[in-house]
């Protein structure tokens, strides 16, 4: 059967379209397969449907519904608590009941949201925690400043996030930092060190290195 004249030049003309288009979009052809991988992996690194809360922490908060039948009460404050998303720590927002606590026992609850399984909003949203679940944390040593904190690992043992999100977490509460800074020591007997939330520090494993400077 012979073709037509139509589809004789039908298809040459498709094929230099086709290329014209990739050209243009800046695609290089190639004679061989090209594995690309998996698609990107994309999260929002966001907790939706809260402007400076996320989901309720087990018992750290009253649920809507409890709330409706009990008397009312001051609420709980939101407190920032800083979190690993997408290759940086990042905040996000709970109420945590932290009134009439002793500066120790904020940083025990503090560390504990750090510690905590996360809820389904935050883990969608891309979130995770880097401190390990038997860390724990206590007062000064003599010697210390007094503001001092001390961490039950040697703070060169900690995954670089979870001293990142140690740092920012307890930084950013009025009651265990001064001036967005907070004093940190380990539990070996390493001088304390005062430290910032940096932008480094939030991005950057390799900067909880060098994190921190030495208090006298």
């Amino acid at each position: 059967m012979t073709s037509s004249p139509s589809r004789r030049w039908r298809a040459p003309l498709l094929a230099v379209v086709c290329a014209a288009l990739a050209a243009g979009c800046g695609i290089r052809t190639t004679s061989v397969p090209v594995d690309a991988g998996p698609a990107p992996s994309r999260v929002s690194c966001a907790v939706p449907d809260s402007p400076r809360a996320t989901t309720a922490s087990p018992g750290a908060t009253v649920s809507a519904s409890a709330s409706a039948s009990a008397p009312a009460a001051t609420p709980a404050p939101f407190v920032a608590v800083y979190l690993v998303c997408s290759s940086q720590v990042a905040d996000v927002h709970r109420t945590v009941a932290l009134a009439g606590l002793t500066r120790l026992g904020t940083a025990v609850v503090l560390l504990r949201e750090l510690q905590q399984r996360l809820g389904m909003t935050e883990a969608t949203a891309g979130f995770g925690t880097a401190v390990q679940g038997d860390l724990a944390v206590e007062g000064p040593r003599p010697g210390d400043p007094r503001d001092a904190l001390r961490l039950s690992a040697p703070l060169s043992e900690l995954p670089p996030f979870a001293l990142a999100q140690v740092v920012c977490t307890y930084a950013a509460d009025p009651s265990l930092s001064s001036r967005g800074s907070v004093v940190l020591g380990g539990s070996d007997d390493t001088r304390v060190r005062r430290f910032t939330c940096t932008s480094d520090l939030r991005t950057d494993p390799g900067a909880a290195e060098t994190a921190g400077t030495a208090v006298k």
